[in-house]
């Protein structure tokens, strides 16, 4: 094993230079998160819960949604392909989209399940409680036919295909089947941001993201502590091979939180990344950040370890705001300027 020795700040910034060449096509789950902030100076009379007086609430896109935002305010290029409901959160969606320039042709709209939404009460810039307005079934086959109608017209035209797969309803073992084929027909890398429950349909996917508990979890080993110490460098070692293997995939990226990161790849090749994160308050939308930051350095030219810290700053400055943010080409690129100085 080995720890991440910088690479030169002029290399990374050769390869930022170049996502403005970089078309992705983003397929998952589409959601907004919604955010009411406020104070809590007392305890309700009613039961032992705080009261929250309200100051402000906010609207940011979430789940692939953020994943293609995020791809767009890092210089790439972006089709975004999912399901929205026939209602004001879905039409809400569409205009946060316009607003940022990705377009909407890939949005399928389906009377038959609600908007997904995330609401987060934030006191004190903590979170007290999150409620979620969601329908976790499986799309029709109509919606799933649109959706690879639109992902077959896409896939010549783009550098690589991320999977932002939230369990809502949209990623199935039938669509990611068609999905990996088209890919491989194409010469198109696939890159999917997974869930525990679903890792056995990304078989025959390029790159895989998942966290320390779903990396365990995934590979048959959930007994094992993974909690604020992390899981040890033997546990994720046994874990990220047992995932290669059983996809057959060239890489694993595990996210450790606070530990940074451990990169598995196909070749034996196995790199642990600290973390750059100065001060973590919000870990919200992190995993989205990584996934773009990540498949936008690969399909810019990097090699694998040079994108996982590329994926690696990026998500350091996303985890020191609080709520759903997008990080911006210009923030990477002092970032990662700033690494490589120290």
């Amino acid at each position: 094993m080995k720890n991440n020795k910088p690479t030169s700040g002029r290399r990374f910034a050769r390869y930022l230079k170049r996502f403005s060449n970089v078309r992705l096509l983003v397929v998952g789950d589409l959601m907004l998160d919604h955010y009411i902030w406020g104070r809590v100076e007392r305890i309700s009379p009613e039961a032992p819960v705080p009261v929250v007086a309200v100051s402000n609430e906010s609207i940011h896109l979430g789940g692939a949604a953020n994943v293609a935002q995020n791809i767009v305010s890092l210089g790439g290029k972006v089709d975004l392909c999912g399901v929205i409901g026939k209602d004001d959160f879905g039409g809400r969606i569409l205009r946060e989209l316009k607003r940022v320039k990705i377009k909407t042709d890939g949005i399928i709209p389906d009377a038959e399940r609600p908007t997904t939404k995330k609401t987060r009460v934030i006191a004190h810039n903590q979170q007290v409680v999150r409620f979620d307005r969601e329908r976790r079934q499986a799309v029709s086959d109509e919606v799933r036919r649109a959706v690879l109608e639109f992902i077959g017209r896409r896939v010549r035209h783009v550098d690589g295909i991320v999977v932002s797969d939230y369990a809502k309803g949209l990623i199935t073992e039938d669509l990611m089947r068609e999905v990996i084929g088209l890919a491989h027909q194409h010469g198109v890398r696939t890159m999917v941001d997974p869930k525990v429950a679903h890792m056995p349909f990304y078989k025959g996917v390029d790159l895989i993201t998942p966290n320390a508990m779903e990396a365990l979890g995934a590979a048959g080993l959930e007994g094992l502590p993974a909690g604020p110490a992390g899981a040890s460098s033997d546990d994720l070692d046994r874990a990220g091979r047992i995932l290669l293997d059983r996809l057959g995939c060239q890489a694993v990226l595990i996210t450790r939180g606070e530990q940074g990161m451990s990169l598995f790849e196909s070749n034996g090749k196995t790199t642990h990344i600290p973390t750059v994160a100065r001060e973590v308050f919000d870990v919200t939308g992190a995993g989205d950040t990584v996934i773009a930051a990540l498949a936008l350095g690969l399909c810019a030219g990097a090699r694998m370890p040079e994108a996982a810290v590329l994926a690696n700053h990026a998500a350091g400055l996303v985890v020191e705001i609080v709520g759903t943010t997008a990080v911006q080409q210009a923030q990477l690129a002092r970032f990662l300027r700033e690494g490589a100085a120290s």
